[in-house]
């Protein structure tokens, strides 16, 4: 048995026109009254330990120790390489061993630690690098194959040229010997 149902004439287009917009005002409606009724978030900000500093939790947490300018806990996002944590973490120092860097291509893993190894002498001590074109008279006098002449002959060219572009302007300007180059260039950086 049919029930005589009847439509108003045009009832269809205003059922297209009026439905959207009843939808847009519940939905405005409902996100009020979530908001109001809500419980509130406490405002007092957690508390952190001030040793430790560790970065927010989204990503990787990173630690990265050795020759780098900023040693320490990093959060880096998902996907990034040991290049990128090193980076982070201000680049590598003036004292690096870049022959043992570790794979700057490897992806990072959530809890990895990025070792960076300092550059030693054969007796096992740590040389301490003197950038060329900052270095004192002292600093530069201490150096093996520099004389006072020699430290103040490399003052003045920086001074007067800018500084060193490269540590082999050493020889090809200024007339280092070959021999004194090969071991005085384990001590500088630029």
């Amino acid at each position: 048995m049919r029930l005589p149902l009847r439509f108003v004439p045009g009832s269809k287009r205003l059922l297209l026109l009026a439905a959207p917009v009843t939808l847009a005002i519940a939905i405005v409606v409902a996100a009020y009254l979530y908001r109001s009724f809500a419980p509130a978030a406490s405002s007092a900000p957690p508390v952190r330990d001030p040793v430790l500093q560790v970065p927010a939790d989204p990503g990787l947490l990173v630690h990265v120790i050795g020759a780098v300018e900023n040693p320490g806990l990093y959060r880096l996002p998902r996907g990034d390489r040991v290049f990128d944590a090193i980076a982070a973490a201000g680049g590598l120092s003036a004292d690096a061993d870049t022959s043992k860097l570790p794979d700057l291509a490897g992806r990072l893993r959530d809890g990895e630690q990025v070792k960076v190894a300092f550059a030693k002498t054969s007796s096992g001590t740590v040389i301490v690098r003197v950038n060329l074109n900052q270095a004192t008279l002292e600093e530069l006098e201490s150096l093996p194959g520099f004389s006072l002449s020699f430290a103040h002959e490399c003052i003045d060219y920086r001074t007067n040229f800018g500084g060193f572009q490269n540590t082999r302007e050493l020889v090809d300007v200024l007339g280092m010997s070959e021999a004194e180059y090969v071991v005085a260039r384990r001590y500088l950086t630029l």
